[in-house]
């Protein structure tokens, strides 16, 4: 169901590698956050015309090409129900041990709901250490309560 998408996204990692381009430019030349704005370029997020424009500049895209990052997708781009990749399955390691401590803490706070996916950003830096440099990632998504009827 992704097809268009995903071969779209592997021309554009191709071009981004050949142009030498960081996932940071193109979101600033984009207007867009480097997070969001590779998250749509990988195929799991619909840009708006004016985004889909700025990105088809940056890749030389066709037509048929800039719609399609305006498609809306089919989410959930993992090949696997469990992940392979050693840093992806990291996430899914921390998902596995820390789950149930996120969900009580969550609902201690705020009550019975969850954290959106949807209306939710993201941040990511690099934090100098000297033992190893660290991954510093903050997510934040709005409460969103179960509702009774």
């Amino acid at each position: 169901m992704n097809d268009a998408k995903n071969k779209l996204a592997e021309k554009i990692i191709a071009i981004k590698r050949k142009k030498k381009l960081t996932w940071q430019q193109i979101g600033k030349k984009v207007g867009m956050s480097p997070i969001w704005t590779t998250a749509a370029l990988l195929g799991q997020m619909s840009m708006l015309e004016p985004q889909a424009k700025k990105a088809a500049k940056i890749f030389g895209l066709t037509a048929d090409e800039t719609q399609t990052l305006m498609d809306i997708p089919y989410r959930g781009s993992l090949p696997t129900a469990v992940p392979t990749d050693p840093l992806v399955y990291r996430f899914y390691e921390l998902v596995s041990v820390y789950g149930t401590t996120w969900k009580e803490l969550i609902q201690e706070e705020f009550g019975d709901g969850i954290m959106s996916a949807i209306d939710y950003e993201m941040t990511m830096e690099r934090l100098p250490d000297p033992k190893g440099d660290r991954v510093k990632i903050v997510m934040h998504g709005k409460f969103l309560p179960y509702r009774r009827y």
